[in-house]
C-alpha cells in the first residue's frame, strides 16, 4: 500500500441535516500516527443525533463516523518502537474505538478514564481513509481475529460501552430488568443483561426492533404506543407490580428518563444511559426518590479494558455482532443511512467507502 493516493472523499457536515461527500486531501501521517484504509464504518447514534441537531463541542463544518475497521495503509516511523504491546504493519485488518485517555489526570488515575481532562478523539471514517493518532493507536487500536468480519468488528465500540453500563448497573441473577429503547445499544443491553442472569423486558415504538429484541433474548416486549401509560405496562410484568429491580434507558429522550426512573422498585437502580440534547432536563419526585431509596446514575463511555473484553465477546460470538448489521450502503448514500435510522428503519447500517463500487 505504499503508493497511497494523493485525495480520498469524506462526509462533511455542515449543520443539521446538511450533509455533503467531499474530495479532501489524504491525512499526513505522523511519527506516532497509524493511517487505516477503511472497510466499512457503522452508523451510530451519536452521529445521527450530530446530523439532526448538530454537536456543542465541535463547530461545523468537520467530519462524521468512527464505529470502523480496515486495513492498515501506513505506519508512523515511530510506531513500532514506542507502543508497548503493539505492533502494526501494512496490510493488517485492524480495528479502532473513537477515543483514549491519557492515564495522567485526575480522573483517569481514580479508575475513571471515560471522562479523563485530555481524552483525544477521532471522527471522519465515513471516508476512504481515517488517521489514527497516537493516544488512540497505542491503546485501542486492534488486530482483527480471522474470524471476524469487518463489519462484525467494528461493533467493539458500542460493546464496550455497553459493557461499561452493564458493570455499572449491578445486575444480579434472577433480577427483571427493564431496557427502555431496543435501538442498537438497547439490544446490546438487552444481550448482555440476559448473560448476567436477568429477565428482560424491552420496551421501544418499533415492532422489527422488538422482534430482533426477542431474537437477542427479551424475555417480554412492550411495543409502545401514544395513549399508552407506559409505566403501569412495565410494572405489571413485574412481580407483585412492585417494580423493576434495575430499569436502564436508552433512548436519551428526557420524557423516557423520568418514565425510567417510575419503573423501578424501591431500592432499585437505574442507569439513564441514552444522552439526551444539551440543555435539557428532567424532573423527580423528591419523594419518591428519597423514600424509595432509589439510586439514579448516568453512565458514559468506557475505559480501555473494556474494548478488549468487548472484542473478546464478539469474537467469542457471546455476542450476534451481524444482528445489528441491516444493510450496507455505499459511502455517497450516507445521508440516506442517517435518515433511515432517524425513520427506525433498521438498526446500524455498514457505511462502505467509495472505492468499492458498492451500489444499493
Amino acid at each position: 500500500m505504499a503508493n497511497l493516493p494523493k485525495t480520498m472523499q469524506a462526509a462533511m457536515f455542515y449543520g443539521p441535516y446538511k450533509l455533503q461527500i467531499e474530495e479532501m486531501p489524504l491525512p499526513e501521517v505522523g511519527p506516532r500516527d497509524v493511517l487505516i484504509q477503511v472497510e466499512a464504518t457503522l452508523t451510530c447514534g451519536t452521529d445521527v443525533k450530530k446530523y439532526r441537531r448538530g454537536y456543542p463541542l465541535q463547530t461545523p463544518p468537520y467530519m462524521l463516523g468512527h464505529e470502523t475497521a480496515g486495513i492498515v495503509a501506513r505506519v508512523g516511523k515511530d510506531v513500532n518502537k514506542s507502543f508497548p504491546n503493539r505492533h502494526f504493519e501494512e496490510g493488517m485488518r485492524v480495528v479502532t474505538t473513537n477515543l483514549a485517555p491519557c492515564h495522567q489526570c485526575y480522573y483517569c488515575k481514580i479508575g475513571m478514564e471515560y471522562v479523563c481532562e485530555n481524552m483525544v478523539f477521532i471522527s471522519g471514517a465515513y471516508a476512504d481513509y481515517v488517521l489514527i493518532p497516537e493516544q488512540v493507536a497505542r491503546q485501542n487500536l486492534l488486530p482483527i481475529p480471522e474470524n471476524l468480519s469487518y463489519e462484525e468488528a467494528a461493533v467493539i465500540e458500542p460493546l464496550a460501552c455497553v459493557i461499561h453500563g452493564i458493570e455499572e448497573s449491578y445486575i444480579k441473577p434472577g433480577d427483571t430488568v427493564v431496557i427502555n429503547g431496543a435501538g442498537p445499544m438497547g439490544l446490546l443491553f438487552i444481550r448482555l443483561a440476559k448473560l448476567q442472569g436477568a429477565r428482560v423486558i424491552a420496551t421501544d415504538l418499533s415492532k422489527a426492533r422488538l422482534e430482533v429484541a426477542s431474537r437477542m433474548g427479551a424475555d417480554e416486549v412492550v411495543e409502545v404506543t401514544t395513549d399508552m401509560d407506559q409505566v403501569a405496562e412495565v410494572r405489571k410484568r413485574t412481580e407483585n407490580g412492585r417494580g423493576a429491580d434495575v430499569a436502564i434507558e436508552v433512548t436519551g429522550l428526557p420524557d423516557i428518563w423520568e418514565k425510567t426512573i417510575k419503573m423501578a422498585r424501591k431500592g432499585g437502580m437505574i442507569n439513564l444511559f441514552g444522552g439526551c440534547a444539551s440543555g435539557t432536563s428532567i424532573t423527580v419526585d423528591t419523594g419518591l426518590l428519597h423514600y424509595s431509596s432509589l439510586t439514579i446514575k448516568g453512565v458514559f463511555s468506557y475505559n480501555p479494558r473494556h474494548v478488549l473484553q468487548a472484542m473478546r465477546m464478539i469474537e467469542r460470538n457471546d455476542v450476534d455482532a451481524k444482528a445489528l448489521i441491516s444493510g450496507r450502503v455505499p459511502l455517497a448514500d450516507v445521508e440516506s443511512a442517517l435518515k433511515r435510522i432517524l425513520g427506525q428503519d433498521g438498526i446500524k447500517y455498514s457505511i462502505i467507502p467509495s472505492r468499492s463500487g458498492l451500489a444499493v
